[in-house]
């Protein structure tokens, strides 16, 4: 990533991503792939509800949006929130070199793992992406304990 182009202007294009999911009735998650240059590779946000296809993360939707690669090593993927197990296996499965998380107060996901196993993270803790996350799961508990893989135990109780 070039000097000229800051963590934080790449979190813009996932943070208007995830506007765009909520915009759409979903889960405001969103997610970019850049360049090292900052050249932007993809984007998406989680169409998990919009789609009925649980697979479709803001990660996954970004990575499938820039289109295949011979290397990840040196791209940079961008997301408004800490990364679950599943996009977190996706980074290292292929090899992504860097991750930068909007924030992970609402949701501590892989970004931990990922740092011990060589790839580059930071964790930004924006400010909107925490008040966006914040209020959509006071909003909407059920749907986001479906999304991140908690339904069946709140069901149980």
């Amino acid at each position: 990533m070039t000097q000229a182009i800051s963590a934080r202007q790449l979190l813009e294009v996932a943070y208007d991503e995830a506007q765009l999911g909520l915009a759409e009735g979903g889960i405001p998650i969103g997610a970019a792939l850049f360049a090292a240059d900052g050249t932007l590779l993809g984007r998406g946000h989680n169409r998990r509800v919009q789609s009925g296809d649980p697979s479709i993360h803001a990660e996954t939707d970004a990575f499938r949006a820039a289109g295949r690669r011979r290397d990840y090593g040196s791209t940079i993927m961008v997301t408004t929130l800490s990364p679950c197990w599943y996009c977190s296996g996706l980074v290292r499965q292929f090899g992504i070199g860097a991750v930068i998380v909007g924030e992970s107060q609402t949701f501590h996901g892989g970004h931990d793992w990922l740092a011990e196993h060589g790839v580059a993270v930071t964790v930004l803790e924006d400010d909107r992406c925490v008040e966006m996350m914040t209020k959509f799961i006071t909003e909407n508990p059920a749907l986001w304990n479906e999304d991140i893989g908690v339904a069946d135990e709140i069901e149980a109780r």
